[in-house]
């Protein structure tokens, strides 16, 4: 299905490039700056790699490597110098592109932001990841809930970032609102391997969705980040999987309106729509109520679990963060995109 990794575009098909790209070390503003020119650089070899390409994603990290460095003079802004090289990227190569950042944030700290932005330079989704990969990560939990944008050939898109995959329900979330193709940021290292790739399956599977993720790849001299993109279709069959080669650009035609198709017409494994209509063969439109304890505590504001007092890490202090004292503010609608 994937069309010889696109080569082959059909008339519904959106043809995927995700980048392992090579870790960087970025410690100043010319760091950052180098970097940003590079990932610009590997989008327009995007394009040149394969001319069909409709959207070409990179990893989590791929502006600010691994450090978590929260250092106010390489952070950026949606209105700052790499976003905007970012946009004129996309415009200059006629492509769209999912890029990372990490975001500066003045009530706290950095935000982990993604972006989607269109062949003409449009911001289309702004995402900050809601579940930062603790105790190693510093990053501030997103407020802006999980976006849902119109995508290439009529596709819909959502963007998780890394971490965020780990929880089935942020799938769930993005097939809830529509997405078809659902992005998966990463800069994951070799031990989450096994993991990466039974989740991007499980998330394909049972929402009927495709999943496409990439790590970022090789060494920066301290860490060792894996690669492994991955594009999974619908069905959870993987499509095409990547090596741990740095800079491989790994392509795919994906097909949105088959999933259209079967989220229409399956009846076994129909997960996404029969998860709300439970037991409809026995009751009237099936089942609609909430029988998920977790869930009914979460909106009441009182997740708790029966282990809650023992769990041992519950700030980052085992990976050298000072304990915070500010309490979360909730969600706030996302800034003004143009």
């Amino acid at each position: 299905m994937s069309g010889l990794g696109g080569l082959n575009k059909s008339p519904n098909g959106v043809v995927l490039g995700m980048v392992q790209l090579q870790l960087p070390n970025v410690v100043t503003p010319d760091d950052l700056a180098a970097q940003t020119q590079r990932i610009c650089e590997m989008v327009a070899k995007a394009r040149r790699n394969l001319p069909s390409m409709d959207l070409v994603v990179f990893p989590e990290y791929s502006l600010h490597g691994l450090s978590m460095d929260t250092n106010p003079a390489i952070m950026c802004s949606l209105d700052g110098p790499e976003v905007a090289a970012f946009r004129q990227a996309c415009i200059d190569n006629d492509i769209w592109g999912c890029f990372s950042i990490m975001e500066y944030n003045p009530e706290g700290n950095p935000y982990n932001s993604g972006l989607i932005i269109d062949n003409q330079g449009t911001i289309k989704l702004y995402y900050r990841k809601l579940h930062p990969w603790i105790p190693v990560e510093p990053w501030e939990p997103g407020n802006v809930g999980i976006p849902v944008c119109d995508g290439p050939n009529g596709s819909k898109l959502a963007l998780i970032i890394c971490h965020d995959g780990m929880f089935p329900e942020m799938a769930r979330e993005c097939a809830y609102k529509g997405a078809e193709i659902m992005i998966r940021t990463a800069g994951y290292t070799a031990p989450i391997r096994h993991s990466w790739q039974i989740t991007n399956q499980a998330n394909a599977f049972c929402n009927l969705m495709v999943t496409a993720s990439v790590c970022m790849c090789g060494s920066d001299g301290s860490f060792d980040s894996m690669g492994e993109g991955m594009i999974v279709n619908f069905d959870g069959t993987p499509i095409v999987m990547g090596s741990h080669r740095p800079d491989e650009i790994i392509t795919a035609e994906v097909r949105p309106d088959l999933v259209r198709e079967a989220r229409i017409h399956w009846g076994v494994e129909n997960n996404i729509y029969q998860f709300g209509h439970r037991g409809y063969v026995a009751v009237k439109g099936g089942a609609q109520d909430c029988p998920y304890t977790y869930m009914k505590d979460m909106v009441k504001e009182r997740y708790r679990l029966p282990w809650d007092d023992e769990v041992v890490h519950q700030d980052g202090t085992s990976c050298g963060f000072p304990v915070p004292t500010r309490d979360y503010k909730g969600e706030e609608l996302p800034p003004v995109l143009n």
